[in-house]
């Protein structure tokens, strides 16, 4: 059974609010759980409704160093257990089906102050409601709007209104400002309480 140890009290809190956040998204999401190679720090991450990751980087050690649970067992692991080690629940590896961005290789872009980020989510979310759809999704077209062009390091970066609305929706956004970093093929958004990471472009069919 995977176990999951904490070296401070107050980071299970922070790795809490994060899965409540994704639950609230998504009741069947699964959380990868991910050691650091160096120092006691691992990496929550989930798939957002909006073809977006997002993750909370925590103090603390996972066993085995890289396994998938259910975000509802987590979360129930987290509000019930108050010791420093909490059993997760059972691994479901298999669900797991995105890619990560890699550790390594991420240029900085620019800096955003946090209340504008805030403000172009709450108008995307205003426009979403209007137009949503029968289930209530907001429309792909929206979602694929690009919101934002930065530059920097020599990249210039777009950013889609899907990265905001998973900003917005995982409750990242808290005023501060907000760092964009990117690599050829990935964009993040880093912002107070996590980070949104998304592919720059679709994957390309193979030529026969």
């Amino acid at each position: 059974m995977p176990e999951l140890v904490f070296t401070d009290p107050a980071e299970r809190d922070d790795l809490g609010a994060f899965v409540a956040r994704a639950v609230r998204l998504d009741p069947q999401s699964v959380v990868r759980l991910r050691n650091r190679e160096s120092g006691d720090l691992l990496d929550a991450w989930v798939a957002t409704p909006f073809d977006a990751l997002a993750t909370r980087t925590v103090a603390g050690r996972v066993t085995p160093a890289d396994v998938t649970v259910s975000a509802t067992d987590l979360l129930t692991g987290l509000a019930v257990v108050r010791d420093a080690t909490v059993d997760p629940g059972p691994a479901r590896d298999m669900m797991w089906r995105s890619a990560l961005p890699p550790a390594s290789g991420w240029l900085a872009v620019d800096r955003l102050p946090g209340s504008v980020v805030s403000d172009l989510a709450e108008k995307g979310v205003a426009v979403a409601r209007e137009n949503a759809g029968p289930r209530g999704n907001p429309p792909a077209s929206l979602l694929d709007q690009t919101v934002l062009t930065v530059s920097g390091s020599g990249l210039d970066v777009k950013v889609p209104m899907r990265c905001l609305f998973a900003l917005s929706g995982m409750g990242f956004l808290a005023g501060d400002d907000v760092r964009i970093t990117a690599t050829d093929s990935w964009l993040r958004i880093d912002a107070r309480f996590g980070a949104v990471v998304r592919r720059r472009h679709s994957m390309l069919p193979l030529l026969v």
